[in-house]
């Protein structure tokens, strides 16, 4: 029977009786296959083979073209064609087995009938599972649906409904661009709106699609990973990442401002509680609005409108340092004082790719660093903050000094405050080597106790769509399947701003839903993330996207995979461009593909080093 007529019957999402037995298999798992990490590259086949039309002349190899179309097409040859130049299918499984994600734009598998209504397009969805079908290796199937635009006619469409966009105070965010790349400002503010509706239709297309495929072949799905990187959006998202104002962050529709209030209502119970948590005088919640404005340069009625980057009550002291080490040792130490004492120490190797572009003669991007100082508590006055590099231990070498106002609600005017001596040091660092970026000299902070609870909210809003769209695959015969989120860590980067992401609670424990992360530059190979992992409680997750932006040798890249599978990562995934016959299939290639002819963040070296590890790994494996 036709794939295409499956689709239709999007309820019938349980597979038979063989298939459960397999699917709770694979659930279970035996010691084997829980030992080992899957490698599952995602490969750029979408555009190069399940979405183009028949007969489509969109790249001269003819076979390659027969393969993608026809009655039984599908990406599954183009797929083995990619991953047999890392390691061939038949040269037997390695330390780690090499799979793919298959990614599923759930936008783009809509098409607009005669009568002008946008239904399923089955015969994409067909495309994509007879890929599943078709390949032997195991994957991970990616639901994706973010802001970034899967170049879909009805994206344009829901575009025009201001209930689907995300809003800053200043009304619905319009399109943007990354990186040349159309973005889309979605809303998940709710669940009532088209793109939500179309979102489920498409998903229950596919899980429905899938669920009648043989057992065996179900079972090859080793996870679903939902939506994609899903948190709060700003304007400028390609540079507004950071604390530069004005600050404008979602979601501040009329749905997220009533639903606020009822999480303020469910929190304290009592407008008099939350009065004297605040400081204020609301005469109910249906007067409370999230804060919007900056004190410095708007009139406020009330102090708890206030909002700004640090409004919630943590201040970043951060900057950059070049500090040769031989390999082996450990990060140089930044320590820092306010008023003579001593708050923290902070190492230094955080991914400053700005800083290696600037001074590319560093030879490395980890030269960050980053301490948020909580100043809460703090007595309003001028502060002074004192920043050293420690090279070697007990070895101090001042950075410089910043001088900081913490205000009153009154905004009176600060006094200095007393200071203690500072700790023996030596000549202090050219500041050619090193910077401090943050605190601004003669900066002022003001505390709000309300913005903690706007952006805890925010964090919910996220958590509760990743669990409304779980609910989703729950439905169908993938429900025991491990589903993850496919998420990005703001806060491994000291120059973003992690509250306006708003995702730090969709990356703790969820209820079964598996953290899925995107790892960029220390996060994907330092200690931090493991130090941040264990911290969490989680157990088992899935690396998303890998990228170390720089190049790495193989035995440096086999460490780096075994550090993961150490912590309990179940797959781990990197860009791969298509190749047909070894040859690059003609797209527009993602910059951060691991792939010989991309020289970019050191990619070219990586799909070598990767190369090398799999297929060195292959040899070592014992022989039946």
């Amino acid at each position: 029977m036709p794939l295409a007529v499956f689709a239709a019957g999007c309820s019938a999402l349980v597979a038979g009786a063989m298939g459960a037995v397999l699917l709770s298999k694979y659930a279970t798992g035996d010691a084997a296959t829980k030992e080992r990490m899957l490698l599952a590259p995602m490969i750029g086949a979408i555009d190069t083979c399940i979405a183009t039309p028949e007969g489509s002349p969109s790249h001269p190899m003819d076979d390659l073209a027969r393969s993608c179309g026809g009655p039984q097409g599908s990406a599954a040859a183009l797929v083995e064609s990619t991953l047999s130049t890392l390691q061939p299918q038949t040269g037997g499984q390695g330390r780690y087995p090499l799979g793919y994600t298959l990614p599923v734009p759930l936008l783009k598998l809509f098409h607009q009938n005669p009568q002008g209504h946008w239904e399923i397009d089955g015969r994409l969805i067909n495309r994509l599972v007879r890929t599943i079908r078709d390949t032997e290796r195991p994957l991970i199937l990616y639901l994706f649906s973010t802001h970034f635009s899967a170049d879909a006619p009805l994206e344009q469409v829901l575009a025009q409904d201001s209930r689907n966009l995300a809003q800053t105070r200043d009304g619905p965010l319009g399109q943007s661009s990354y990186y040349g790349a159309p973005l889309y400002n979605w809303s998940f503010a709710s669940t009532q709106n088209e793109l939500t509706e179309r979102r489920v239709q498409a998903a229950r297309a596919v899980l429905g699609t899938v669920c009648q495929l043989p057992a065996h072949d179900i079972a090859k799905v080793r996870g679903v990973t939902l939506l994609g990187e899903l948190h709060h959006l700003f304007p400028n998202f390609e540079g507004g990442m950071g604390f530069a104002p004005p600050y404008r962050v979602t979601d501040y529709s009329p749905h997220s401002v009533t639903a606020f209030r009822s999480f303020l209502r469910h929190e304290f119970q009592s407008i008099e509680k939350f009065n004297r948590a605040m400081g204020a005088d609301y005469a109910s919640f249906d007067q409370v609005a999230p804060p919007s404005k900056d004190i410095r340069t708007e009139p406020l009625q009330r102090y708890t409108e206030h909002i700004d980057s640090f409004a919630q009550g943590t201040l970043p002291i951060s900057g950059w340092a070049y500090v040769p080490h031989t390999e082996g040792s450990g990060p140089a130490w930044v320590h820092v004082f306010r008023n003579g004492v001593f708050v923290g120490k902070t190492p230094v190797n955080k991914g400053r790719q700005d800083v290696l572009k600037a001074k590319p003669e560093f030879g490395s991007a980890d030269t960050g660093w980053r301490l948020d100082m909580d100043f809460r508590r703090l007595p309003a006055g001028m502060h002074r903050i004192d920043v050293f590099l420690e090279e070697a231990p007990g070895h101090l070498t001042p950075l410089g000094t910043r001088r900081i106002a913490i205000m009153d609600r009154a905004q009176t005017s600060p006094r200095e405050l007393p200071q203690q001596p500072l700790p023996l040091s030596t000549t202090a660092v050219p500041s050619t080597l090193a910077s401090i970026d943050m605190p601004v000299d003669e900066s002022s902070y003001y505390y709000n106790p309300l913005v903690p609870l706007w952006h805890q909210f925010r964090g919910k809003q996220v958590v509760d769509y990743l669990r409304f769209f779980d609910d989703v695959v729950h439905e169908s015969c993938l429900s025991k399947t491990p589903h993850y989120t496919h998420q990005i860590v703001p806060f491994a980067n000291p120059s973003w701003d992690a509250h306006k992401f708003a995702i730090d609670a969709s990356l703790r424990e969820q209820n079964g839903i598996r953290l899925g992360v995107s790892l960029y530059g220390d996060a994907s190979y330092g200690q931090a993330f493991g130090r941040w992992y264990r911290s969490t409680g989680r157990r088992g997750y899935g690396v998303t996207e890998f990228h170390p932006l720089k190049a790495m040798d193989a035995p440096t890249l086999q460490r780096t995979l075994e550090q993961h599978a150490a912590r309990g990562a179940e797959f781990l995934s990197f860009f791969m461009e298509p190749r047909w016959e070894g040859k690059l299939v003609a797209r527009g290639h993602n910059i951060f593909s691991f792939d010989p002819d991309n020289p970019q963040f050191g990619s070219d070296a990586l799909y070598e080093s990767m190369q090398q590890a799999l297929r060195q790994g292959a040899a070592n494996q014992p022989r039946p």
